[in-house]
């Protein structure tokens, strides 16, 4: 048992010349009521063979964060802090993934809850698939009765799409993976995060992954559980940015990274051109209203549904939240395709109005 000060400090040093074969890299700006937490729950985690650090990648924290990973940094010699003055996850990632010493890199976040062995099967994963990427189904679980009708409709192909990441009980290649677990040696081949990106930058280096002969594997055996947003004007938020986002994957790879994520903006355009001809024809008036109802038919079925498997509470808000994901993205992608696109501007000066320094 070590006693003093100095024998704790020389066993740390010791212990941190080890290189450790995994390095767990966390971005996060302003999480003080969380990170804690966090920290002590990727502590927690089974140690693969060889072990890991855990890099932290603070984007100015001014609400006391950066004081609390200070104290468990002292505590925890796996523990290393490093600046990310940008704010940005995609700065962040870059900057923790620089850094790393451990030939695994698992991104980890602050607002996800993880299965004790969940670090062990990524990389348990990575070898027995060969893939280039790995991780488990993007499952939601909410907190209170909005977090849950959030938690409920993120999981139904009326809100994602029918995407694979996010059916529970798939394993398989996929586009894309929640969070994710590479080889280092994958950032020197493709490259690190766009630090254009302050949204969907893991969509986009999945997609250039991808394109550049790479596989993306998801496993059931991997399990985390993420928490979403418990307000419904910060979910539109989240979403409008999501869809301004995509369009600048768009705007970079000409094509979307799946069908799926034009499909809201395409909706919402067609409304928007149907509502201007109404004004006109009678016929164009006929086809909004069709239109209208007919999605009105697919939400409310859906709400039931969804409600069906997860609790008739929560009925009364599932049309809203649906309405939310379909009509924020669709907005935020026609926003994108007309700055990025159609106006060629770069992402940086037209974010402003759109992202705040938020969570992922």
């Amino acid at each position: 048992m070590l006693s003093t000060s100095t024998e704790k400090k020389a066993f740390a040093e010791n212990a941190y010349e080890t290189t450790p074969t995994v390095s767990i890299v966390v971005p996060c700006r302003n999480e003080k009521d969380h990170i804690e937490s966090a920290v002590e729950s990727i502590l927690g985690q089974e140690p693969p063979p060889g072990g890991f650090e855990i890099i932290i990648a603070d984007g100015t924290s001014d609400d006391g964060t950066r004081s609390i990973l200070t104290r468990l940094a002292e505590e925890n010699f796996q523990l290393h802090i490093v600046d990310n003055p940008f704010g940005i996850v995609s700065t962040g990632l870059n900057q923790a993934i620089r850094t790393a010493r451990g030939k695994v890199i698992v991104r980890m976040d602050a607002h996800t809850s993880y299965a004790r062995d969940y670090v062990r099967q990524c990389v348990e994963l990575l070898t027995e698939t060969g893939a280039d990427n790995v991780g488990g189904p993007w499952i939601a679980r909410g907190n209170g009765r909005i977090g849950q009708a959030i938690a409920a409709a993120f999981q139904s192909p009326f809100a994602n799409g029918g995407a694979r990441g996010r059916h529970p009980n798939y394993s398989g290649p996929v586009d894309t993976v929640y969070l994710g677990c590479w080889r280092r040696e994958i950032f020197d081949r493709i490259g690190f995060f766009d630090e254009n990106f302050v949204r969907n930058q893991d969509d986009e280096l999945n997609l250039r992954l991808r394109r550049s002969g790479g596989t993306i594997w998801q496993s059931t055996k991997i399990k985390s559980w993420y928490h979403p947003r418990e307000n419904l004007r910060q979910l539109l938020t989240q979403y409008v940015q999501y869809g301004y986002w995509k369009a600048c994957v768009l705007q970079k790879h000409t094509l979307p990274a799946s069908v799926r994520h034009v499909i809201p903006a395409s909706f919402l355009l067609a409304l928007m051109m149907l509502s201007v001809l109404s004004v006109f024809s009678a016929t164009g008036f006929t086809a909004w209203l069709a239109l209208i109802g007919l999605y009105l038919a697919f939400n409310l079925s859906a709400s039931a549904v969804t409600a069906a498997s997860n609790g008739w509470r929560l009925l009364p808000l599932l049309p809203a939240v649906f309405a939310i994901f379909h009509f924020g993205y669709g907005w935020g992608f026609l926003k994108g395709f007309a700055d990025f696109i159609i106006l060629k501007r770069k992402p940086a000066p037209s974010c402003t109005a759109l992202t705040r320094h938020s969570r992922n």
